[in-house]
């Protein structure tokens, strides 16, 4: 196993980024570099799901260039998964940077596959990330999403990892309440965290309320919608107002509400752009406005997506009745 290192770097960092407490109290990175789609795309993701095969992309820059400019940059805490294909060349990166273990938070989730297959899997994918990472632990790991009648176990399963040192904090990925509420009937370690999909258009506030009420700290997957919203009339015109970029008007809403925010680019200036959102607030007034972006339409969408990830790569995709959750809190 190649280790992190030990001796800090000659270059300094860019950025300063702040931690909140979790409720197992450790510290965690409020912003972190989203490793998703970075040098590698997954088979069966959105935009790689008509051809089917997994692929480094086209043109651009590889992963380990990337989230190599991303720890130069000043981030700490990157965000791996399984699925994004791309952990062998993140440890990669975090041993050209020269950072200290100890300065990193390393987050990874165990994919749909593994979960699936029970719960020799999911300790061989952490064995895997651990070793992909180049460290002897990991500060936190999620289930990546609520297989049916598979996700507790994959749990129980990370929840004795964790008492074996191989995991600091434990989390999941994409739950529902009801989920949670399943899972709580048999886990005996309360996950710290839940990444879900939130922004000014898909703010789902009775979910994330009750998350909050349990002590489970919400990270932010899709704060900047990809992009795809950079043009909306409101965002730009609190951008104007704010003399910010539409990205840092979607990446402080999600701060100021408290989110941990993961924002991904493969350009140097545009990821220090993303993370200035601390020296700076919205007001009342501009909040409000951003808050209001959810529409019935984009909660329909999510519960369609949730229903068909939950058993992505899995035999339950084409199962006649495969046990998904058809009235799970969608708001």
């Amino acid at each position: 196993l190649a280790a992190c290192s030990t001796t800090a770097p000659a270059w300094k960092p860019t950025l300063s980024i702040p931690t909140v407490p979790l409720s197992d109290g450790t510290l965690h990175p409020l912003v972190g570099y989203g490793t998703y789609k970075v040098g590698f795309v997954p088979a069966s993701a959105s935009s790689a799901v008509a051809g089917d095969v997994a692929s480094p992309p086209a043109d651009g820059p590889s992963a380990r260039e990337c989230v190599l400019m991303a720890l130069e940059t000043g981030y700490r805490f990157l965000d791996c998964a399984q699925f994004y294909g791309n952990e062998e060349e993140v440890g990669a990166a975090i041993r050209d940077s020269g950072i200290p273990r100890e300065e990193l938070y390393l987050a990874s989730k165990v994919w749909t596959d593994n979960i699936f297959q029970g719960r020799t899997a999911v300790r061989t994918q952490v064995e895997k990330t651990l070793a992909d990472l180049g460290t002897n632990y990991i500060d936190l790991y999620c289930v990546h999403w609520p297989v049916p009648g598979k996700h507790v176990d994959a749990y129980l399963e990370l929840e004795a990892c964790q008492r074996e040192g191989l995991i600091r904090s434990l989390g999941v990925s994409n739950y529902a309440l009801e989920d949670y509420t399943e899972l709580m009937e048999h886990a005996t370690i309360k996950p710290v965290i839940n990444q879900i999909e939130v922004n000014p258009f898909l703010y789902r506030k009775n979910t994330l309320t009750f998350f909050e009420s349990q002590g489970v700290k919400i990270q932010s997957y899709r704060a900047l919608r990809d992009g795809k919203a950079f043009d909306h009339p409101v965002v730009v015109q609190v951008a104007t107002a704010a003399g910010k970029t539409p990205a840092q008007v979607l990446g402080r809403w999600c701060v100021q509400k408290g989110f941990i925010y993961i924002p991904k680019s493969v350009k140097r200036e545009r990821m220090e752009e993303n993370a200035a959102v601390f020296d700076w607030t919205l007001d009342a007034t501009q909040m409000a406005k951003l808050d209001s972006l959810t529409s019935e339409a984009h909660l329909a969408t999510f519960k369609e997506l949730y229903r068909k990830c939950v058993v992505r790569d899995t035999p339950l995709a084409t199962a006649e009745n495969p046990g998904t959750k058809e009235n799970i809190t969608v708001d």
